[in-house]
């Protein structure tokens, strides 16, 4: 496992670095000492040749401390007065700590839709490329301002990880408030002991993690475990560690051990079978039976209309759905070739028997296999 993480430090060419708003944060208010050493050691890390998208939070804190305010409000409208507040100050404050170190920084607000959609999901990706390749440092954080519950990531956890799919990273680094994952709560237990490395995230792993945020965050470390099998299912090793502790980037690839390590999947996934696994929103589901879960999940097979079994939702052609397994296991998504209507049709079909369905037969397969991303675990 040692060498596993070092040759990821090592190899690594582009990296995604997501800060919480728990490491940010002094009485209420950003911590400017965080957001100057952290710019420090994004620019020495640009300087040995990296490229490096960072994803912030902090709008809330820094409005709350402009406007006075004493916690983050309940009120969805509120917290978006809030952000709006708090966005220029943050942008400002990193302006002025990258200016230091001769770097330029760009910010980017996005929401949950503008990664849905294939056309603005390369648009963003084509523009983060160029920043890139102008050596300015993309600040990312939620369109707080606008998001609302339809459209939000949820939480800076899920967008780093949206980016680092997006991106097609080789490392995403999560710092936050406490030193990685532990077995168990270590605000409430004394005998917790971090867990250094995880080679698979399996269920008990989960209830390793609190969903507890923080008074100025929304997600616990639970969202982080959520992140993490992401992009690990995507073949991109993923990093928590403690942000306060001094020079924790430039220690990580240095080669020292710190924090939990999440080991990724082998094969890396190609950048379109991200957007279709993990950034479109489904808009039904399909359940199969277990000889096509095999075929699919272990031979690599496309989803025939024989395999389905029950259809759930009503969605167009080339509308994103998740497909699950007899015990309701999640273990993909794909772009159909047929709408709702016509998959429960012939679902149990043959291919030979869906022009007598149909009056047509357009394609054989409900879901093609270059249509198609597995998220979920072979079939065993």
């Amino acid at each position: 496992m040692k060498t596993i993480r070092q040759t990821c430090f090592k190899s690594a060419k582009r990296v995604v670095v997501k800060i919480g708003s728990n490491v940010l944060t002094k009485d209420n208010g950003l911590n400017l000492e965080v957001v100057s050493s952290i710019s420090r050691q994004i620019c020495q890390l640009i300087d040995s040749g990296l490229e490096l998208v960072f994803v912030s939070s902090g709008a809330m804190a820094a409005g709350l401390k402009k406007i006075g305010l004493p916690r983050r409000p309940d009120e969805i409208p509120k917290r978006q007065a809030v952000a709006a507040v708090g966005q220029a100050g943050l942008i400002m404050e990193y302006e002025k700590a990258f200016e230091q170190y001769g770097k330029k920084v760009a910010q980017i607000l996005l929401t949950g839709d503008g990664l849905h959609q294939r056309k603005r999901y390369l648009n963003a990706r084509n523009t983060l490329n160029t920043l890139l390749d102008w050596k300015i440092v993309p600040v990312i954080n939620e369109n707080d301002t606008v998001s609302v519950e339809e459209i939000k990531f949820g939480d800076n956890d899920n967008l780093s990880a949206m980016i680092a799919l997006l991106m097609d990273a080789d490392l995403l680094i999560n710092l936050t408030d406490i030193d990685g994952l532990y077995n168990k709560d270590p605000r409430k237990n004394q005998d917790a002991e971090l867990i250094s490395f995880v080679s698979s995230i399996r269920k008990d792993i989960e209830k390793f993690a609190s969903d507890i945020p923080g008074t100025l965050g929304t997600g616990g470390m639970l969202t982080k475990i959520k992140a993490a099998r992401k992009v690990n299912t995507a073949g991109i090793p993923m990093i928590i560690a403690k942000g306060s502790k001094k020079d924790i980037l430039l220690r990580l690839f240095a080669g020292e051990e710190h924090g939990t390590f999440f080991v990724p999947k082998k094969q890396k996934m190609a950048n379109r079978k991200c957007w279709i696994g993990f950034t479109v929103k489904p808009k039904g589901m399909i359940s199969i039976d277990d000889g096509a879960a095999r075929a699919i999940l272990n031979n690599g097979k496309s989803l025939l209309p024989i395999g389905i079994t029950n259809v759930e939702g009503e969605f167009g052609i080339g509308s994103p759905v998740e497909f699950k397994n007899g015990t309701g296991d999640v273990l993909g998504t794909g772009l159909v070739n047929y709408n709702s209507a016509e998959i429960r049709k012939i679902m149990g079909l043959k291919t030979s028997e869906i022009k007598e369905c149909l009056g047509e037969k357009p394609y054989d397969e409900v879901i093609h296999r270059d249509n198609l991303s597995i998220t979920g675990e072979c079939f065993d």
